[in-house]
């Protein structure tokens, strides 16, 4: 599923993060930048061990934002930058989690109009492990997105949200659809 706004496209699709050809790719990273599972422990295997050392080098990143790297091997598929955010664990909502989350979001999309990035892929960030509700991430995270297209004209014009499974998508698809 996509929608145009203003000059760019939100894109939905289920698809693993790391196969996708886009200038930046984001991971819901913890905030020691120390890799991990899921979608982390994914984006680093295929990036290889030189993504850990960048990531150590860094030292580490606070909830809400995000730092960028290099993309080592995920460069063969052209990929330029992985950007890590940093999202809230889930705790009722009652401690800025959702602001947390919008500013994990921002950062991303604002270091990825830094790094002049024309596409960037996101995952759900918070909702696996960290326990976000699906239902509560999936309209933050895209009107976040749908704002910054409107308010910050530049050269980042898709952006594509990779996701995990069915069920997954098809709350995004159904919070795009409510924009």
């Amino acid at each position: 599923m996509e929608k145009r706004l203003a000059d760019g496209s939100i894109e939905l699709i289920q698809a693993d993060i790391t196969g996708l050809q886009v200038d930046a790719i984001v991971t819901a990273a913890n905030s020691g930048l120390r890799g991990g599972g899921g979608v982390d422990g994914a984006v680093h295997r295929a990036a290889g061990p030189r993504l850990l050392e960048a990531c150590r080098s860094i030292g580490g990143c606070q909830t809400g934002s995000a730092v960028a790297t290099d993309a080592f091997n995920l460069g063969q598929n052209g990929v330029k930058y992985v950007l890590h955010a940093v999202g809230p664990v889930w705790r009722g909502g009652t401690q800025s989690e959702p602001n947390l989350l919008r500013n994990a979001y921002a950062t991303s999309l604002k270091i990825a109009r830094e790094k002049k990035c024309s596409s960037i892929a996101f995952p759900s960030i918070s909702t696996g492990v960290y326990g976000f509700p699906i239902d509560k991430a999936a309209p933050l995270a895209l009107l976040t997105c749908k704002e910054f297209l409107e308010s910050e004209p530049g050269d980042l014009l898709r952006i594509v949200f990779a996701l995990f499974d069915q069920a997954t998508l098809e709350t995004f698809e159904s919070a795009l659809n409510n924009l």
